[in-house]
């Protein structure tokens, strides 16, 4: 067997129960159907931290919604790391190893990378992103962002070998004060650009504008405010992507190229 240097660093590995459930559920929903018409559906979770519980629930996740025979491998630099994950395995639907950006030489047809590249600085991230995307199985997806600690409040990317494709901020409504705050978990190729002159500048702008606009909405509840924030938004000119179902879960998706930084 081949073995594959790993590239990247040690991130610092904090997790918790349920923390990603918010991109786990919008995978489903949005690269569900790359996972159904794949031969032998395989995923990793790349830089799944100290603890491998966003590994375990991502895989039960795909297998119970998407199919039951995916398999997941959960990939971490630290051999500490993987070794105390060994406990957790379920082979061959759910393993662990030791890899990087460069995936270990597998052969995925979607990685997901969470709180991963926000260590990074800026400028390395595009060779990260080229490095995943580079070992992905034709059609292969990337999704990679970061959320708060509690999965609260989070953004990411979907990429795939052309590059990012959209951008998804989601939140849970009930404690969302103001769109405002998505600036704090933006994915690393945007949150140093939340200044004036950056699209992704005037998207927060616009949905912190809606969002106050729509306060007569409060007492309907935090969903109804946020839809017609988002209905808001759109009207404006924002080419916001999916639909009011989706939009009820706290989400909001558009096109790379409406936030891309200038």
């Amino acid at each position: 067997m081949t073995q594959h240097r790993p590239v990247g660093v040690v991130t610092r590995g904090t997790t918790n129960p349920n923390r990603l459930r918010r991109v786990d559920n919008w995978i489903v929903e949005s690269c569900g159907d790359l996972l159904r018409t794949a031969a032998e559906p395989l995923v990793v979770d790349l830089g799944y931290g100290a603890a491998p519980t966003t590994a375990v629930e991502l895989h039960a996740r795909l297998a119970d919604r998407v199919r039951a025979d995916v398999r997941l491998v959960g990939l971490e630099i630290d051999p500490v790391r993987v070794a105390a994950a060994a406990a957790a395995a379920d082979p061959p639907g759910l393993t662990f190893a030791r890899g990087g950006f460069e995936l270990a030489g597998l052969r995925p047809h979607l990685v997901r990378a969470f709180n991963v590249l926000r260590q990074y600085p800026e400028d390395e991230v595009p060779a990260a992103w080229q490095t995943i995307t580079g070992a992905l199985a034709p059609g292969g997806r990337l999704v990679e962002g970061t959320c708060d600690e509690p999965g609260r409040l989070g953004g990411w990317l979907l990429i795939d070998a052309t590059g990012p494709r959209t951008l998804t901020l989601a939140a849970r409504l009930a404690a969302l004060d103001s769109p405002a705050r998505f600036a704090e978990r933006l994915p690393k190729a945007l949150i140093h650009r939340n200044v004036p002159g950056e699209r992704v500048h005037d998207l927060l702008r616009a949905l912190d504008a809606a969002w106050r606009s729509a306060a007569g909405y409060a007492p309907y509840g935090p969903r109804q405010r946020w839809l017609h924030t988002v209905t808001t938004v759109k009207a404006a000119g924002w080419p916001v992507l999916d639909r009011p179902r989706r939009w009820r879960l706290g989400e909001i998706t558009l096109p790379w190229t409406a936030v891309a930084p200038a």
